[in-house]
């Protein structure tokens, strides 16, 4: 059984992280949330002008946002179990995000980008995966699960 995590980096950032090191802290997550393999996951990493498109097209909210999912997967209430197609692989989705947004926002918490791109990975897995934070009862679950990952990736991969 494998693992595919497919990433793209859209645009050329001097001291951006490679595409090994988005496998590596995807792969990291959803070890951690107890996914198996075989699964396809797909990463964007792209500038703040497509992120915006994206979120007006798909959110209806006309502004930059910093990562975006998109769900293969229904976890809704009525969701039905998940089956996996033919191939036996769970295509659980994709997320984009945006490397300018990613930049400002280690600027303002004043720390590296490393640690705010694994945020952002971190927190669009979450959400391909059901984790959400649009209500007062979800957030501290997503928030709290987000802090715990980030506390374990602390020094594998970023400073």
């Amino acid at each position: 059984m494998s693992e595919d995590i497919y990433v793209e980096i859209d645009i050329e950032a001097e001291g951006a992280p490679e595409a090994g090191w988005f496998e590596s802290v995807a792969g990291d997550v959803l070890k951690a949330e107890g996914v198996t393999t075989p699964y396809e996951v797909g990463i964007i990493l792209t500038d703040q002008e497509t992120v915006h498109a994206l979120n007006r097209q798909y959110r209806n909210v006309d502004s930059p946002t910093d990562v975006i999912a998109f769900y293969t997967e229904d976890h809704g209430p009525d969701a039905a179990p998940f089956v996996l197609p033919g191939d036996g692989v769970r295509r659980i989705g994709d997320i984009v995000i945006s490397l300018q947004q990613a930049t400002e926002q280690a600027l303002e918490e004043h720390h590296s980008v490393e640690q705010e791109l694994c945020l952002l990975v971190t927190h669009g897995l979450l959400h391909l995966l059901g984790y959400d934070h649009e209500t007062p009862d979800d957030a501290p679950r997503m928030r709290g699960r987000e802090a715990v990952l980030m506390e374990q990736f602390r020094g594998r991969h970023y400073r």
